[in-house]
């Protein structure tokens, strides 16, 4: 590559918000370090996006795919994402975007100035072939957390029976690790891993595949936070292991709503609340609650007595009725408030009064709470969440709420235990110290920007083979 041409990257994240947010953040980042960025998805996902800073828009170019539709229209109606669907659609909306490759094919081969790096996610194993007609790089990002990354290679790499859910019970061999699903979580994620769904394609038989055509993987982390984790991980996969900082959304300067804003009157009942008092809740847009979950979340935040903000997206169950346990509000309207949708989360995190993050321990939801030095929370529910949350409890800014081990089944006593240990217990504030810690990593602008510097350094410069 020729010393004074920007590099063009293609990034092709998998859709769902997880995953996009990530790779959206990467993009901003490269494009501020002089990159040229084809970002691709579909039409609906991209308009979701937040939208590119003015400054960044001439290195940014986002590039809508359709859909395709698949026999039998087994998705709904105007589903491109994760968040559109049930659980068990999941795999369909794989299959449709395996469907996608003639479109990105046509988007390399026609395009004035060919990619020289194509960044990938788990799901377009297709991009191999791509890939290999056109010479053109696979980095493998990978956005998920060092500690699940480095539990599964361990898992593959350790020789244990794959068909049995006992292999998914085993720490990795790092001193003191619990990094490890219980037995009621292993029966659901093995399924989901390792057995063909109806994409056709196991997720691990994805995963090995674009491991296998990657020249490196990248990961949302940082040696400063988790070394152990991040060199296991690269012991096992055999490949360069590339750590990008953690890509943290900037932070809001200011927090100011407009008069008729419903946030207006939420801003300012925290500006009233003790520092650090409040707890912030938010389950996301991908965890969808049941009802009797949600019910029990909000019988935790009732006995635990604390202040609370609930930002809750309103579930498809509910219809026209009420979502919250009859009288709730009334009887918590003293000391908590729960607003039902969209919510400014980078600004009710970045306020004084919030103190901890009751969430379901997804890994971008920690970053940003570890941004701003809070206490976590964590009642994890699907896929990574519950080796995060135990990541998350090793390095001491976390307490995960009690569960039975036979079935995952939990109270709302168990998470009011949790919020208080948190909360107002002496334990509670060994976390906030080493949260408050942990912010000047997650946070430190310049230690992530070197990340990315590093990374940029790579793709001009990291591949002697081209």
């Amino acid at each position: 590559m020729a010393e004074n041409k920007a590099v063009h990257v293609v990034l092709l994240p998998w859709s769902a918000f997880g995953h996009l947010m990530p790779h959206f953040q990467l993009s901003i980042s490269l494009a501020k370090a002089g990159a040229h960025i084809s970002f691709i998805s579909t039409p609906k996902n991209l308009d979701r996006l937040p939208g590119i800073p003015p400054s960044l828009s001439p290195f940014i170019t986002l590039v809508p795919i359709p859909l395709p539709k698949l026999p039998g229209d087994p998705l709904p109606e105007g589903a491109e994402a994760t968040v559109d669907i049930p659980f068990d659609k999941i795999p369909f909306l794989k299959l449709s975007l395996d469907l996608a490759e003639p479109s990105v094919r046509k988007f390399v081969a026609d395009h004035p100035h060919p990619p020289d790096w194509m960044i990938v996610d788990f799901n377009a194993t297709w991009i191999c072939d791509i890939s290999r007609e056109f010479g053109i790089p696979v980095v493998f990002f990978r956005v998920l957390s060092p500690g699940f990354l480095a539990f599964f290679a361990h898992v593959i790499g350790s020789g244990l029976p794959l068909s049995e859910i006992g292999s998914l019970m085993s720490p990795p061999m790092i001193g003191g690790s619990t990094v490890a699903f219980r037995r009621h979580e292993a029966a659901k994620i093995h399924a989901d891993l390792f057995e063909k769904n109806d994409s056709g394609m196991s997720d691990r038989e994805r995963v090995t595949k674009i491991i296998s055509a990657s020249r490196a993987i990248a990961v949302r982390s940082c040696y400063e936070f988790d070394v152990d984790y991040l060199n296991l991980y690269s012991n096992y996969c055999g490949k360069r292991v590339i750590p990008l900082g953690f890509l943290p959304p900037e932070k809001p300067q200011k927090s100011e709503f407009e008069a008729d804003s419903p946030w207006k009157s939420t801003f300012e009942w925290l500006d009233h609340q003790n520092p650090q008092s409040v707890v912030f809740v938010g389950f996301g847009s991908e965890c969808k609650l049941t009802k009797d979950q949600i019910h029990k979340i909000a019988r935790g935040l009732e006995l635990s007595e604390l202040p609370f903000l609930w930002s809750l997206r309103k579930p498809d169950w509910a219809g026209d009725s009420d979502a919250l346990p009859v009288g709730f509000q009334d009887r918590t309207a003293e000391r908590g408030i729960v607003s039902m949708g969209w919510a400014p989360q980078m600004e009710i995190l970045g306020h004084p009064a919030i103190g901890g993050c009751f969430f379901h321990g997804g890994w971008g939801s920690a970053i940003e709470a570890l941004q701003f030095g809070h206490r976590l929370v964590l009642l994890p529910f699907i896929v990574d969440q519950p080796l995060n949350a135990r990541l998350l409890v090793e390095k001491g800014v976390a307490v995960e709420v009690e569960r039975k081990e036979e079935d995952g089944s939990f109270s709302g006593e168990d998470i009011a235990k949790a919020l208080k240990e948190a909360m107002a217990s002496e334990e509670g504030e060994k976390i906030r110290r080493r949260a408050t810690e942990m912010s000047a990593i997650f946070g430190d602008t310049k230690l992530n920007q070197r990340y990315i510097e590093e990374f940029v350094e790579f793709l001009k410069n990291g591949d002697s083979n081209r």
